[in-house]
């Protein structure tokens, strides 16, 4: 039964009968992922035992702590040079066109921490993002809370987009690259923020006997941490969120690194999102323009696959262990991507 849902699902997908923002990705130890929506969502919701394997599959799978052999990961690193190395060719590509930027937050400008709350950029990442948005127009885009976002960046020239998107918001004075003066405010998901702070607070209540678990509210989605949970512990506390998730069919689960994100199912994702802001910078349509994403999760995978698919601009992944992408290039860790984008600054009067 399962099966014969997934194939229908990919034949969805491929139609383009659904989107991207509607499929739970289960994926196996290997790191290869299968897209199933919210009708498998529901049958495994109610199905006990099967579901809950699948989940902590797929938590491993999220989360690789190893890399793969030598020969995998030397062709993966082919098929996904460093952006460093090949930084000729993205200028070569780029040349008399305008570049707009798009980040994550998490594992991109800060590094992974233990806590959350705790995940703050350096001073040398914060002048560079600062630099990089007087050369071209810059947008974060986030899993998190907006607010919190913009509170660990504190630059209020950037547009920001939280909650995966579902959350856009322009920079405070205007931006010098909007032709039009109005304010930018963009929230596809409003009408969730009841049942999000309501699921929120039962995912609290549920995982307190779960050591390590953690639950933020960020706005439009719930997010569960599971990054110092013992293994040994990944199934009960999925058994734990799937104990409140079954109750709540107009929401859906996605996971990223060592965390599992509870959101709304509506079609709107961070590849949505990069279409928005490029629409509303007055982009759409235009041959002159070539996006530059960088971001380290699976949910960056939605606008990866928008500029694969447009054949415009391109995606940086980041991380160090070869993973399934959409990206076209690869940067090792945020360190990096502070070097990148010093280059790229620093070679903006040859760009232009």
């Amino acid at each position: 039964m399962v099966r014969f849902i997934e194939e229908n699902i990919t034949k969805m997908l491929e139609t383009k009968a659904i989107s991207n923002s509607e499929v739970l990705y289960v994926g196996g130890d290997d790191g290869d992922t299968s897209p199933t929506t919210k009708v498998l969502h529901d049958f495994q919701i109610n199905s006990g035992g099967g579901l809950i394997r699948s989940w902590v599959d797929s938590m491993r799978a999220c989360s690789p702590t190893r890399p793969k052999s030598f020969n995998s990961q030397s062709c993966w690193i082919k098929e996904h040079p460093s952006a460093l190395n090949m930084f000729e060719e993205i200028l070569h590509k780029s040349e008399g066109k305008q570049i707009v930027m798009f980040l994550d937050y998490d594992g991109t400008l800060s590094p992974i921490v233990d806590d959350p709350d705790r995940a703050f950029m350096s001073k040398k990442m914060r002048n560079t993002v600062r630099k990089l948005a007087k050369c071209f127009p810059t947008a974060i885009v986030s899993g998190r809370c907006r607010e919190k976002v913009s509170s660990f960046v504190k630059l209020t020239e950037l547009y920001y987009a939280g909650s995966h998107g579902m959350d856009i918001k322009g920079p405070e004075q205007g931006s010098k690259y909007k032709k039009e003066n109005q304010s930018l405010l963009c929230q596809p998901a409003t009408e969730f923020l009841p049942v999000i702070n309501e699921v929120y607070k039962k995912l609290v209540e549920n995982t307190q006997s779960i050591p390590g678990a953690k639950v933020e509210n960020n706005k439009f989605c719930a997010s569960v941490h599971f990054r110092c949970v013992e293994e040994n512990k990944w199934s009960d506390l999925a058994h734990q969120v799937r104990s409140v998730l079954k109750n709540y069919p107009k929401l859906m689960l996605t996971q990223g690194r060592k965390v599992l994100e509870i959101r709304p199912i509506i079609k709107w994702d961070k590849g949505k999102a990069l279409e928005f802001l490029l629409e509303s910078l007055g982009y759409d349509n235009c041959t002159d323009v070539f996006p530059i994403y960088i971001g380290d999760d699976r949910t960056d995978e939605d606008a990866f696959k928008i500029l694969r698919d447009k054949k415009q601009g391109l995606g940086i992944l980041v991380s160090k262990y070869a993973k399934e992408t959409n990206a076209s290039y690869s940067l090792q860790e945020p360190d990096e991507v502070i070097f990148c984008h010093s280059i790229y600054t620093t070679h903006n009067v040859l760009v232009y």
